[in-house]
């Protein structure tokens, strides 16, 4: 019997008798990160890395019943070995790494290997299973560097500042904003955040995590001049009466999604910015090779892609099905003009 299993309430492990991100009620979760298709309410029990337990009591709520581990920290669940070790996607992102009677798997959730100020980076552990996403599993996701972007987003706002035009941009609330905040130059201008996003920049700064000073557009007059101003906004705040306060703007779009061709334009935005706090192609190739595994199971996003191309390596791979959704998926803040970008919910994402 296989250590981990499908069913229809998430994987589950029988040996411990734990979920990990599991999408229907159970008693007990393991849960990888705060996003809303890994961490859903309604679980008796969560264990979750230390660094998480902020943003998560802030999604779930005051009432959801949390223990948390310190990376690299053991927990015997009725005789297997948990751990939690980061993975580089937003603030408090575990991988699982679960040991019974000297097997090893690891359960990555979403990672990403590129540099983020505002979380641990990720951590290659050897195993015998390895349990990938593939989000961006195809050679034409590969990202810049980090200054490089930050230097393009810096430029577009400095030179919005100088035209007397605001500048808005859209990024999930929970982690590509707060990278966002972290990453850019305050000395532009003012910075000011929807309150989707500000919600969860009390729970960074929280965690100890150092971000410019932020205002919400509420507490500021309505005739405010924005026109040297930055402003952090989710998707589903475009296109809304919210904006029409900010008079003349330009506007931007920060995601993976934006290295497709037409995507700027499918999202109706000015500029896009192919930001994303998911793996590229050759970092996910990179870290299922460090993992050293055995076999890899590849979930949501070019599944069928990965797993070819892995097994044209020699690697023996498999499709793992899960309802998680990558990029997009249940975080998105809003719909899209097309189907290429999938959605997300009302309070973050990728």
């Amino acid at each position: 019997m296989a250590l981990l299993e499908h069913t229809p309430r998430g994987l589950y492990c029988a040996a411990g008798d734990f979920y990990v991100d599991p999408w229907r009620p159970v008693s007990r979760a393991v849960i990888t990160h705060a996003h809303a298709d890994h961490a859903r309410p309604g679980h008796a029990a969560y264990l979750a890395s230390a660094p998480a337990i902020g943003v998560l009591k802030t999604r779930l709520g005051a009432h959801a019943h949390i223990d948390t581990v310190a990376y690299g920290e053991t927990r015997q669940l009725n005789g297997v070995a948990v751990s939690l070790y980061p993975a580089g996607h937003v603030l408090g992102s575990a991988q699982v790494r679960i040991e019974y009677r000297g097997e090893v798997w690891v359960v990555s959730g979403d990672y990403k290997l590129d540099y983020d100020p505002t979380c641990d980076a990720f951590e290659s552990i050897r195993c015998d299973t390895f349990v990938s996403e593939s989000t961006f599993g195809l050679p034409i996701y590969r990202w810049q560097t980090h200054d490089a972007l930050f230097g393009a987003i810096n430029h577009w706002w400095s030179a919005n500042a100088a035209a007397g035009r605001a500048s808005v941009l859209f990024g999930y609330a929970f982690g590509k904003a707060q990278r966002i905040l972290k990453s850019v130059d305050p000395t532009i201008g003012p910075i000011f955040c929807h309150g989707a996003v500000e919600v969860l920049n009390r729970s960074y700064r929280d965690a100890g995590v150092v971000l410019p000073e932020t205002q919400m557009v509420s507490e500021v007059d309505r005739k405010f001049d924005y026109s040297r101003a930055l402003i952090v906004a989710p998707p589903s705040a475009q296109g809304t009466p919210w904006m029409k306060r900010f008079g003349d703007y330009s506007d931007a779009f920060a995601s993976g999604w934006m290295a497709i061709r037409g995507a700027r334009r499918q999202r109706n935005v000015d500029q896009g910015f192919v930001l994303s706090d998911h793996a590229d192609w050759p970092s996910l190739l990179k870290a299922i090779h460090a993992s050293e595994a055995e076999r890899v199971l590849i979930t949501h996003g070019q599944v069928p892609v990965m797993v070819r191309y892995l097994r044209e390596q020699g690697i023996e791979a498999d499709a793992l099905e899960t309802e998680f959704e990558g990029e997009g998926g249940a975080e998105n803040d809003g719909s899209t003009a097309a189907a290429v970008i999938p959605d997300q919910d009302s309070a973050s994402a990728v």
